[in-house]
């Protein structure tokens, strides 16, 4: 696990490819929220000026989604370049997969919800 040359712990190629397979489940998964949120909030924006808004912050939640799931994942690559050994790797890499998980199960539910209290809006204003 460490380069004698220089005494550098290295990820073993398996570990590598596991984290990055992770990595883009993550990264699909929020792109497909992203996504999700950008067609209804276009859908939204065609309906009219009274659901401009709901849009808007449908908007401003999607990217401060985006703005908190990125720091996340710069916080765990910096909490990677600290592992010691194997072992704290993967429970780097487990607590991350966990807590991304809930937070984009989170995120969408939340995203569903402004979308749903949106077009609720737009109907009773109709």
């Amino acid at each position: 696990m460490t380069d004698q040359s220089n005494g550098h712990f290295e990820i073993p190629p398996e570990m590598r490819n596991m984290a990055e397979s992770s990595f883009k489940q993550a990264r699909d998964a929020f792109e497909k929220l992203l996504a999700n949120a950008e067609a209804a909030a276009g859908t939204m924006e065609e309906r009219g000026a009274s659901m401009r808004a709901g849009a808007k912050d449908i908007g401003a939640r999607a990217l401060a989604f985006a703005e908190t799931n990125v720091q996340a994942s710069l916080n765990y690559a910096q909490s990677l370049a600290h592992a010691r050994d194997l072992t704290e790797v993967m429970r780097l890499h487990g607590d991350y997969v966990q807590a991304q998980m809930k937070t984009l199960a989170e995120q969408a539910g939340e995203i569903g919800q402004l979308v749903s209290r949106t077009a609720m809006d737009a109907t009773k204003r109709h």
